[in-house]
């Protein structure tokens, strides 16, 4: 079975004197109890007692002694950070990856495979397996995990849970896959959509760290749009905020044609940027990454695709602009993440709008969601825990 912590059964008092340990572990890293004790204004029997329960309890480790002081050295603490591990998994269209972390964000475990074309339910079986081969790649088992969560392409219902519209996943859309997923597992799940994470993957460890204001656009077979404004994640009235496939841009905004992927994706997408190519005369590339390596060859079919591609986000991004205000937009995916398309980008912005934001690629390309995803699971589980924001640390 998994630790329990004290916390719960213990007076408020006793409470908010561990929540005030965890965080100040948290924030300094090792530390001995003389020094929480200076840090926290607690006396130091009430921090020996808080230590004690939380070592005992397995959430705090000694990891070694202070030196270089007058007087006896002092037994130094950290986070037991494998005390807590979860799950976060980036489901695409193509390809599933799955990490394990652990309380401070670290992965411990992670896998790639194949999506089950099948989707819906075999979607549910291909997850449990998966996580029961990475709990013990991680060295334990999947009812020690306290916590899923799930990053899917669609429009989420943030109330449900569940999935209303995913064109590149079949079946996702027809079974509540929060509920029978979690009851699969034993364990809560969260599922999200998965530029939402990527966005909040950015706020956690990325470029959004420092901006309350931000934007994170996802290039590649589809398209789409994570926003942060102030500070919160922007969702809307039926979560569908972001869904940026669907502004009109890049083709008939009336043709019904466009009603399933969207205009805007149906113009930028990675099939559009290849049927852009073939237009344009371009003979050597089949898949996006051959149509960038022809760019950099000096192809002129390339880049022209590429040039016209740019052009359209960048009208794109002067609408956001518009719309948000944003202080950045952050880019990402398989095609946002390549610098000579943001580089064309960045060209383009000035001329079609007076206020253009600060333009950055993602740091963690295509993991941005799975980093959304731990980040998540990271401050789920230290609020459970320990009552503790991570953002107040």
């Amino acid at each position: 079975m998994a630790m329990t912590s004290s916390v719960a059964q213990t007076p408020i008092a006793r409470k908010i004197s561990t929540n005030a340990v965890i965080r100040t572990v948290f924030a300094n890293g090792s530390i001995s109890r003389a020094d929480i004790a200076k840090l926290t204004g607690l006396s130091k029997q009430t921090i020996s007692d808080v230590v004690r329960d939380l070592e005992d309890d397995g959430w705090l480790k000694p990891v070694g002694q202070t030196d270089g002081r007058p007087g006896r050295n002092a037994i130094t603490y950290e986070i037991n950070a494998k005390a807590g591990l979860a799950v976060s998994i980036d489901l695409g269209s193509t390809k599933i990856v799955a990490a394990i972390c652990d309380l401070l964000g670290k992965v411990v475990a992670e896998t790639k495979v194949s999506t089950d074309p099948r989707g819906g339910m075999h979607l549910v079986n291909q997850f449990s397996d998966l996580i029961v081969e990475l709990a013990l790649a991680a060295g334990t088992t999947a009812d020690k995990l306290r916590l899923i969560v799930l990053g899917s392409p669609g429009v989420l219902d943030p109330a449900t849970g569940h999935i209303n519209v995913a064109p590149s996943i079949p079946g996702i859309d027809a079974i509540n896959l929060r509920q029978v997923f979690s009851d699969r597992m034993g364990i809560p799940v969260i599922v999200e959509n998965d530029v939402n994470l990527a966005a909040q993957g950015e706020r956690w460890r990325g470029h959004g760290v420092e901006t309350s204001n931000f934007a994170f656009v996802a290039l590649g077979t589809g398209v789409g749009m994570g926003i942060i404004a102030n500070g919160t994640l922007l969702r809307g009235a039926r979560g569908a905020a972001g869904e940026i496939a669907y502004l009109p841009i890049g083709g008939d905004a009336f043709d019904p044609g466009g009603f399933k992927l969207g205009t805007f994706e149906s113009a930028v997408g990675s099939v559009a940027m290849l049927r852009r190519y073939v237009g344009f005369g371009g003979r050597n590339a089949s898949t996006v990454a051959d149509l960038f390596a022809a760019f950099n060859a000096g192809e002129t079919s390339a880049a022209a695709a590429i040039e016209e591609t740019a052009r359209l986000v960048a009208v794109a991004i002067a609408a956001i602009g518009a719309a948000l205000d944003p202080e950045l937009v952050i880019t990402g995916g398989s095609i946002g993440a390549r610098p000579e398309l943001v580089n064309a980008i960045r060209g383009f912005l000035p001329r079609c709008t007076p206020y253009p934001p600060r333009i950055e690629i993602s740091r963690f390309g295509n993991r941005a969601a799975l980093m959304g995803g731990m980040g998540i699971a990271v401050e789920r589980m230290h609020d459970d825990l320990f009552g503790v924001k991570l953002r107040e640390v």
